[in-house]
């Protein structure tokens, strides 16, 4: 047996810890680092530093979602994002194994395999999509038991005061959690390396573990942290549409989870301004083509409120509990998650919160967040009317969802536990699946449709379609004829592609060929959208940022700005230009942010009149 249940050996020194672990379980190391902020980082670059130098060593690490400060595109993107990454990442330190991938130079005995990446991160590195583990996250526990894990390498909370369990799993105990579980009871051998972060939130509940449950610990001012903390994206009108739609589908006292970033965001905001300004909810509501009346169209406040039982504790959710729509309790917890990741914002008010109010947050393993088995009586009864919203990145006009991949085989993000809330939407009794997307993207300067007649690779398959929600409204597909589908789909498309999927479809003898769409969804179009809700965004009811922001007043101008540059097509960056040497307004504020305040060069004027372009086409 490796694990002693004697309380750890403490280091202040990683590599004397490295030394440690390699006597005690031999050369061969299987290490399991906790997908994304739970990584002991040090604990893992002093491993990677050890089989690095000695070729003896056999080192294979199993994780996910490695977090990496952005990397820059563009010498204009670097302009914007190096003090970004300055204020807001330096200090967290890198991890070396992600290094040595982006530099294509892994040493021959370390392997790293992962079954989820941050979006787009590893795209374009063979080594990452060779070593990607397609994998449901509730599979992956017997994954990293297949592998015979003999190190676990996790960030720790610690209280002294919470003895006997002092330490916390914190933000990841969804692996950790049963692997321990699973030691004691004989069915896994491996030590628990631990490493203490000062600033990391001390979760309590089934977060909270003894000292006992420790091999080793990492501890000391040399080796503490700050948290990764990426800022919150902004929320563009399109997010903002989808999020009101959704908002619409929850009802009160019910069952919530929702996804992360801008779309994400989106739904909490609509959450709040259905409680809190009913009227203007509803209003937008009838500005979107509803009828608030309707008896399918949830707009009551949240008198009973929401429970939360999501995967990933997201930062919307906290924004929720605060304006007193999750206030649900279920075994006196208002949310259960497996794991989190925010702001700054966000993982202060865990540390500063009252212990009895930070007790109605349950972190805990996944397998209890992502399925029904185990208690599944109990489980029904606490999940009622579930509302399960998640992300993707594609569908198809039959109701195929794409979420992870590409159609030649390549990886953007991972399949995590996407699968597992489409499953209980259908499991439980009035439960709903609903997937929010963007009907375009913009890629190499052409919008292109996110609703596709077909594609050559599926996340969820048709199947299990039950609900698409786009910045154009609600396909309710459930249960649909094929047909019924791609007339639902078609209608919540953009009305530039709308024509060719429907000629795809009628070519397919999937529609009637003399099938047309209804009046109403003929004006799918950006500049709808600008209409229907730019009033509300200039009121300050659906702001770019509704819950707060990390970037600066001049950063948050500049994004937009940034943005169309990054989009824009040779002719439009052409416009911009020439728009940029015509205008009078100077924008030295933002292009001092830029330091092209003082442009150097035929380049950097160059850069200087585009940015002025933008901010002037952005307009005040």
């Amino acid at each position: 047996m490796m694990h002693s249940g004697a309380g750890p050996a403490r280091f202040a020194d990683p590599a004397r810890l490295a030394d440690a672990i390699v006597e005690k379980v031999g050369k061969t190391i299987i290490l399991a680092l906790p997908l994304g902020l739970g990584k002991a980082n040090h604990i893992a670059n002093a491993l990677y530093a050890k089989a690095a130098v000695d070729r003896s060593i056999a080192l294979r690490i199993f994780t996910a979602l490695t977090l990496e400060p952005p990397r820059p595109k563009s010498d204009l993107e670097r302009r914007f994002l190096d003090p970004i990454a300055q204020r807001l990442f330096a200090g967290y330190p890198a991890l070396d194994y992600a290094a040595a991938i982006h530099a294509k130079a892994v040493p021959p005995n370390v392997e790293i395999d992962e079954f989820f990446f941050a979006a787009g991160q590893w795209l374009h590195s063979p080594y990452a999509q060779q070593h990607y583990i397609s994998a449901n996250y509730t599979h992956v526990l017997q994954a990293i038991l297949d592998r015979g894990v003999n190190v676990v390498g996790q960030l720790v909370a610690h209280r002294a005061e919470d003895a006997p369990h002092a330490y916390s799993l914190s933000c990841n105990p969804d692996l950790t959690l049963p692997l321990l579980a699973l030691r004691r009871a004989g069915r896994a051998d491996f030590v628990l390396a631990g490493q203490t972060n000062a600033e990391l939130p001390f979760m309590p509940g089934d977060a909270a573990i003894g000292e006992e449950e420790l091999d080793y610990l990492l501890d000391g001012a040399a080796t503490d942290f700050p948290l990764f903390a990426p800022p919150r994206e902004p929320v563009a009108l399109a997010d903002y549409a989808a999020g009101l739609h959704a908002a619409s589908v929850v009802p009160d006292g019910g069952t919530l989870q929702i996804g992360i970033g801008s779309l994400g965001d989106a739904v909490a905001r609509a959450l709040v301004l259905r409680q809190d300004h009913n009227a203007a909810f509803c209003t937008l509501l009838s500005r979107l083509g509803y009828d608030p009346q309707a008896a399918a169209v949830r707009t009551e406040r949240f008198d009973a409120g929401l429970y939360g039982c999501s995967e990933l504790f997201v930062e919307g959710m906290l924004d929720l509990f605060d304006a007193g729509i999750l206030k649900r309790e279920v075994d006196g917890i208002v949310l259960h998650a497996g794991f989190f990741i925010g702001s700054r914002r966000f993982y202060k008010a865990l540390r500063d919160m009252p212990r009895a109010v930070l007790k109605k947050f349950g972190m805990t393993a996944i397998t209890f967040v992502n399925e029904l088995y185990r208690d599944e009586d109990k489980k029904r009864r606490a999940r009622v009317d579930a509302r399960f919203l998640n992300d993707a990145m594609m569908a198809t006009v039959l109701g195929d969802v794409i979420s992870d991949g590409l159609d030649d085989g390549r990886i953007v993000s991972g399949v995590g536990g996407q699968y597992n809330f489409i499953a209980q939407g259908f499991a439980l009794d009035g439960a709903r699946s609903a997937i929010l997307l963007r009907s375009t993207r913009t890629d190499r300067s052409r919008v292109r449709s996110n609703i596709l007649w077909r594609y050559g690779h599926a996340t969820i398959p048709r199947h299990l379609r039950d609900i698409v929600i786009t910045e154009y409204g609600i396909a309710d597909i459930r249960g649909k004829t094929d047909r019924n589908v791609i007339a639902a789909m078609l209608a919540i498309a953009d009305s530039r592609f709308q024509d060719e999927l429907l000629r795809q479809a009628k070519d397919a003898g999937k529609i009637e060929r003399t099938f047309t769409l209804p009046k109403s969804a003929r004006d799918n179009t950006p500049d709808r959208i600008a209409r229907t809700l730019g009033p509300a965004a200039e009121q300050g009811m659906l702001p770019a940022f509704p819950f707060g922001t990390d970037f600066t007043a001049v950063e948050q101008r500049l994004i937009p700005a940034l943005q169309t540059l990054k989009v824009a097509s040779p002719r439009q960056l052409a416009a911009l230009l020439l728009r940029g040497l015509r205008t009078r307004a100077d924008y030295a504020d933002c292009l001092d942010r830029l330091g092209l305040a003082r442009p150097s060069g035929m380049k950097e004027r160059l850069y200087a009149a585009l940015v002025r372009g933008a901010l002037a086409a952005a307009g005040p």
